[in-house]
């Protein structure tokens, strides 16, 4: 089953309910550390958040190789 996150849902699709909140996730962790969770929509992996509560986003390359990018660089 996909799972689109509330913020692809309201910038691609708004009639579409979404599954999870991004901001609602990352301020249920602590500092350093990351929860899986995959967006079909924006295809991150994961959502993490850094020392001083940014917000980054695990997307995944064709080797499989992970980069974490800022947040506020994918949802615009």
């Amino acid at each position: 089953m996909a799972d689109f996150s509330k913020q692809w849902c309201e910038k691609n699709d708004p009639d579409m309910p979404h599954d999870f909140d991004i901001l609602e996730e990352a301020n249920n962790l602590k500092p350093n550390h990351y929860l899986p969770l995959i967006c079909e929509g924006y295809g991150f992996v994961a959502i993490g958040k850094g020392n001083h509560g940014e917000i980054f986003l695990a997307f995944k390359d064709d080797q499989e190789n992970v980069k974490w990018e800022d947040y506020n660089n994918i949802i615009k």
